[in-house]
């Protein structure tokens, strides 16, 4: 009797399941790792986007998930800890791409001042309460030094996301991350001196004075090579018109530096950030950056799965109140030193909560710090074990906090920056009302202004005012869409109603309370696009400019002048386009939201502007010959 389609489907799914768990037996292991790693960031990560999480969420939470404390599927995390961390200092090569020697130097006293003022503040700090807690002075020490060290993966790649790193705050950031990974070669040194007196006898100080020229040695090396061997050797590879020579060039420049200053017990993130300072001003450095950006984005990717990963749900279950208790308190008081700090600094106050949280949390090289320090028995196993899991459950939450802080603590910090400045509060009655002064409502302001129009400027970004006021122009504060402000501005009054606010919504809520209250303004508008130009015509705007479509005209112009057409038939070919394109959209518009009518009207007119142009094509070529 012949099975059931559904049965025979069923079996030939089986069948083709347990083929695959076959072949993956039999798969080497690398090449199952990797399946297992590629999977689960392609799954978490565009989920945590999705879910406005953002990315390192999606690659701590699948390391949770194929990790010993999860699925199980990967085991060896501290060896794919180690290798990811070459992500870290990838990025830091291309992070010194972007400086070159001559800024690096210019940031010489935020970098030792500040960064010096956090490592030692937040480590005497957590030293303290350490202490406090009854612990050796040798263990506190160890325990301060460490958890001083924030995230360099996660602050920098953060910033990245944020566009933070050109701000005062990610400036900042950067610079104390930078004295942090400087701070590491001390820290390491320090190590052994805290060991138990047998286990320093043998530390000969000809030894140190050995260790001391080889690591200056190192360095000068770098510093020479960078500056006579590296440039030429590029520009031999270049010649050789191979890409992926030029590829593994570069990769091979940043591998062989890495491995010279772990030889010499220096970070190796350092000896990359400094070649990649070297080569700032090279003629190969946006080609570098190019070959290594892919490169940086997995293997950093990597490194966060693998963190997630390195989270010891077990020492956790153990120990809940001590993991706990050492993860608060780190975050408080590390957290309210750096705040202190960002005060000093001046930094933005809508800056301060994002640059907190990011430095507050502790960093993978305490990994290091701790297992150094369990060697050379200054830790015991114990204690050891909840450090490196206090540690990474502080990097796992650490981006969970940071939605908190933009979704609820940003929005508080933005209100409070712009409660000290006062609502317009006394009538006004000039002709012209501009509800918004971003780059579109400066230039109609500038234009009235320099004509002897005075107009009244209502905006609600407090920074935006405040550069405005010192620049000399009068704009007052406050939010256009309210009806109460409209009225203290004058709209009631006034014969022109200006909206060139950036949010398309805003927009249209302004017009619809113009036209029911101040009918006797006319609105000159500002729209985004063509459905928004849709809208305003709708509303009743006659005057509803697309904010980009001169502005796109006049490149086109340029455009068509390179391309050899005289001056003269360029603008006559963008005057007709302008011309077509507006009378198009006064035809399109009373079925601008039926679909299928929108594209065969868009069609249509692009076939009849391709007909316009050819004919002036030939006149022009008529004209010409006679």
């Amino acid at each position: 009797m012949p099975r059931p389609a559904f049965l025979l489907e069923r079996t030939h799914a089986c069948h083709c399941a347990f083929a695959i768990v076959s072949a993956m037996e039999h798969a080497p292991t690398w090449l199952v790792n990797s399946f297992i790693y590629l999977s689960a960031a392609v799954i978490a990560v565009p989920l945590s986007q999705a879910l406005g999480l953002g990315s390192i969420i999606g690659y701590l939470v699948a390391g949770i998930a194929i990790g010993p404390w999860g699925l199980g599927l990967v085991t060896n995390v501290t060896d794919i800890l180690h290798f990811a961390e070459f992500g870290v200092v990838l990025m830091l090569f291309v992070v010194g791409l972007e400086l070159e020697p001559k800024r690096l130097w210019s940031m010489r006293r935020p970098i030792f001042g500040w960064g010096s003022a956090q490592v030692l503040g937040c480590a005497a700090a957590l030293f303290a309460l350490t202490l406090a807690f009854g612990h050796d002075w040798r263990i506190a020490l160890v325990v301060g030094l460490g958890l001083a060290l924030s995230s360099t993966a996660i602050v920098l790649q953060v910033f990245d996301e944020r566009n933070l790193l050109p701000t005062r705050s990610g400036q900042a950031g950067f610079s104390i991350l930078l004295f942090q990974d400087v701070a590491a070669i001390p820290i390491l040194a320090l190590l052994p001196l805290l060991a138990t007196s047998s286990a320093t006898e043998g530390i000969e100080s000809a030894n140190r004075w050995l260790e001391t020229l080889k690591i200056v040695a190192v360095i000068g090396g770098i510093v020479l090579g960078g500056r006579l061997a590296v440039r030429p050797l590029f520009r031999w590879i270049a010649r050789s018109k191979t890409p992926e020579i030029f590829t593994a060039t570069s990769l091979l420049l940043v591998v062989g530096i890495s491995s010279l200053m772990q030889l010499i017990g220096l970070s190796m993130a350092l000896g990359a950030f400094l070649a990649g300072v070297l080569l700032a001003d090279s003629e190969y450095r946006h080609e570098l950056e190019t070959n290594i950006e892919p490169f940086k984005g997995l293997l950093l990717g990597l490194f966060f799965i693998a963190v997630g990963m390195s989270v010891d749900f077990g020492v956790l279950a153990q120990f809940p109140l001590q993991i706990v208790t050492i993860v608060l308190g780190l975050l408080l008081v590390k957290g309210l030193f750096i705040y202190l700090l960002a005060l000093l600094m001046k930094l933005p106050i809508q800056e301060r909560p994002v640059f907190t949280l990011l430095l507050a949390q502790g960093g993978e090289f305490a990994f290091v710090v701790f297992q150094a320090a369990a060697v050379e028995n200054v830790l015991d196993a114990q204690t050891t074990s909840l450090l490196i899991g206090a540690v990474a459950l502080s990097m796992l939450i650490s981006p969970l906090l940071l939605v908190v802080v933009d979704r609820w603590l940003l929005p508080r910090y933005a209100r409070c920056n712009t409660a000290a400045m006062a609502e317009i509060s006394e009538p006004q009655e000039e002709a012209v009302l501009i509800a918004g002064f971003g780059r579109y409502g400066q230039i109609i302001a500038r234009i009235l202004e320099a004509g002897g129009q005075r107009c009244t400027v209502l905006d609600h970004n407090a920074e935006m005012i405040e550069v405005a006021r010192r620049f000399g122009y009068q704009v007052f504060y406050g939010n256009a869409t309210r009806l109460d402000l409209l009225r203290t501005a004058g709209a009631g009054k006034a014969r022109i109603l200006v909206v060139a606010v950036d949010k398309p919504e805003q927009t249209l809520e302004i017009v619809e309370l113009a036209r029911e209250h101040f009918p006797q303004a006319t609105v000159v508008a500002r729209a985004v696009d063509a459905p928004h130009w849709y809208q305003l015509r709708e509303l009743g705007v006659q005057f509803a400019q697309r904010e980009l479509f001169e502005s796109s005209l006049v490149s086109a112009r340029s455009v068509l002048e390179l391309l050899g057409n005289s001056p003269a038939m360029a603008e006559q070919t963008i005057h007709r386009f302008r011309e077509h394109n507006l009378q198009m959209l006064e035809t399109i518009r009373p079925f601008h939201k039926d679909q299928a009518k929108l594209i065969s009207a868009a069609k249509e007119s692009r076939r009849q502007l391709e007909e316009i142009l050819a004919e002036q094509k030939r006149q022009a070529q008529s004209d010409t010959r006679d």
